[in-house]
């Protein structure tokens, strides 16, 4: 029987249809370390490590029987994918069943940030003063705004979705242009990214971490956003230069971040936590339950059909 090690001790549930098919070896803990891994990967085929388990080449080189990473989560930059594909073994993803619980957080985050919802939660809990008046502490519209969506893939797409039910204008800037068609379901413009920069009132950040999109939020970029702009990454924290956004915030050079990732997490910059116009939350994009059961079963339908021939979310 082939074997399956856990990166995590995940809820069954998720993992029912692996039951008798496979053994699945799971942490007694809440994960296995790096030592533990490297220990027991020599004889398993299938690897499931979570988004935040470094999968590098010693890893990969220890599983002597390994055939299949299969990550739990959308992105992959976790793992070594080349030298993954350099050994013959497959990668997966899970985009499907993350696609909706990020994008609804993304847009909780333009939300919150643009009307200062947490601005002003924090600051009433805190027992704060704040001017009630007509026009103090005043937060930005979203009807009639203009979204700016760097990564107008799937996530994009459905925060999209969400700017166009919200009477927002949206524009859009990827590798390659989208269909007219898909143009035409969220009346989205193409534009280039000093357009998309100097043009948003809000900018998202739905992009993959690569070699190209490292810090593309830096300096330079936060100069050419309208000084009331809002910044928004639930993306990769690796695509923000966090000290340039930082000192962003702070000058008045942009006017307010929602940021749900972070280049060194666990940790956060404390410049930022210092701040009241950036909103932080803990890579939450899929923290829901029922997020986190279909991440499992997307998982359990790339490693079967990984062996039986059916179609797998492969990336390498």
């Amino acid at each position: 029987m082939k074997k399956i090690l856990m990166g995590h001790n995940f809820k069954r549930e998720g993992f029912s249809s692996l039951e008798g098919k496979f053994e699945v070896i799971y942490p007694e803990e809440k994960i296995f370390s790096k030592e533990e891994i490297l220990e027991r990967i020599v004889d398993v085929d299938v690897l499931v490590p979570n988004f935040s388990f470094q999968t590098n080449a010693e890893i990969i080189d220890a599983g002597k029987n390994l055939k299949l990473i299969s990550n739990y989560g959308v992105g992959y930059n976790n793992i070594d994918v080349d030298y993954a594909s350099k050994r013959g073994i497959i990668v997966t993803n899970a985009p499907q069943s993350v696609l909706e619980p990020t994008a609804e957080l993304c847009f909780a985050l333009i939300s919150a940030t643009a009307r200062k919802v947490a601005y002003y939660n924090h600051k009433l809990h805190n027992g704060v003063r704040l001017d009630w008046g007509i026009f103090g502490d005043l937060g930005m519209p979203l009807y009639g705004q203009t979204l700016g969506i760097y990564g107008m893939g799937r996530i994009g797409q459905a925060v999209a979705r969400r700017a166009v039910a919200s009477g927002m204008k949206v524009l859009y800037h990827n590798r390659h242009r989208l269909s007219e068609d898909i143009e035409r379901r969220y009346n989205a413009r193409y534009v280039d990214f000093d357009t998309l920069l100097k043009e948003s009132d809000i900018i998202s950040l739905n992009a993959p971490a690569t070699a190209e999109t490292y810090h593309l939020m830096g300096h330079k970029e936060f100069e050419k956003m309208k000084n009331s702009a809002i910044l928004i990454n639930t993306a990769r924290g690796q695509l923000v230069d966090e000290k340039a956004l930082a000192e962003a915030l702070k000058s008045g050079e942009i006017w307010a971040a929602g940021l749900d990732v972070f280049e060194n997490e666990p940790k956060i910059l404390p410049e930022l936590l210092e701040l009241d116009n950036a909103i932080v939350c803990p890579h939450a994009g899929t923290s829901t339950y029922q997020a986190r059961i279909e991440m499992e079963r997307e998982v359990a339908k790339n490693i079967i059909n990984f062996f039986e021939g059916g179609a797998i979310d492969k990336v390498n």
